[in-house]
């Protein structure tokens, strides 16, 4: 069977996008895994695809699935990504867009060029929310990690947020983002067990109140050029701290992103770019 897709970036995040609307195709995780191969497939970060929404508030369904086949439940530089590719195929002619997605619908906007804002809402800090294991909502946490070099039982302490802005992200305050651990603390962060859907892991250096540094260790991914929702948690996490402003530039290894964060109970909003680079078709 050959498939029609998009392959789109967004700050160098980058995404297969496929249209499901007027294709009638069910794929499998090890498909999505084939074709995520950057050698043998086509290559991505996520594969996102576009469904008739259940929600009838919603304009289109937008699912997120990771470069191992797995659904996630939210992705800021895919949800850019998606809407230029909705209104490049015609699938629209509307400016602004409600996305319907695992973790909640996105308020979507067509701003100049091609820029594209998205309202993530309400960050969850509740941990329960989040999911994350603890009694009580902190600005930090401490978790015990295990210190490979010692026995299991000798472990070190990681001191992070964990907040949720439709996933699930652990922030990481580091004094130089070139020397943050995250291929060391990445994968064990991720899958730590204070987090029982896993975790994206950001590590954050803040310039100054109104710029950060940003790396960020996917879930299912690994580190990507950018992370859209893993930048507003990363202003979120420093907001609470005090010691960041409203509007926060975030510098990320693919390029910037512009996050506003009003405050607690306040919705989070994300402006950045999205690219389309090359259109095709391929065998499943």
């Amino acid at each position: 069977m050959l498939v029609r897709f998009t392959k789109m970036h967004g700050l160098g995040n980058d995404f297969v996008v496929i249209d499901l609307i007027s294709q009638d195709i069910k794929l499998r995780e090890e498909q999505m895994r084939a074709l995520a191969d950057r050698h043998l497939g086509i290559g991505y970060d996520q594969l996102l695809t576009v469904e008739p929404p259940s929600d009838p508030e919603a304009d289109f369904l937008y699912r997120i699935f990771n470069a191992n086949g797995r659904e996630v439940e939210q992705c800021g530089n895919g949800a850019r990504c998606l809407i230029l590719f909705l209104r490049e195929m015609g699938l629209t002619a509307k400016k602004s867009i409600v996305l319907e997605t695992k973790g909640g619908n996105l308020f979507c906007k067509i701003e100049e060029g091609d820029n594209v804002s998205v309202n993530m809402g309400v960050p969850k800090l509740n941990p329960k929310d989040i999911p994350f294991l603890s009694e009580k909502t902190e600005v930090f946490y401490d978790i015990p990690v295990a210190n490979k070099e010692h026995q299991q039982s000798e472990c070190n302490h990681v001191t992070l947020s964990a907040i949720n802005i439709g996933n699930p992200h652990a922030v990481i305050g580091v004094e130089d983002i070139k020397m943050a651990p995250l291929n060391e603390l990445g994968p064990i962060i991720e899958s730590h067990s204070s987090f029982p859907k896993k975790v994206n892991v950001s590590f954050m250096e803040i310039i100054n109140r109104g710029e950060i540094a940003l790396r960020v260790y996917e879930r299912g991914v690994g580190e990507t050029l950018a992370c859209g929702t893993g930048a507003c948690a990363a202003v979120v996490s420093g907001r609470l701290q005090g010691r960041l402003d409203p509007k926060v530039k975030v510098h990320l290894a693919g390029g910037s992103l512009y996050i506003h964060w009003p405050g607690q109970n306040k919705d989070i909003h994300m402006t950045g770019p999205a690219c389309r680079v090359f259109e095709g078709k391929i065998k499943i």
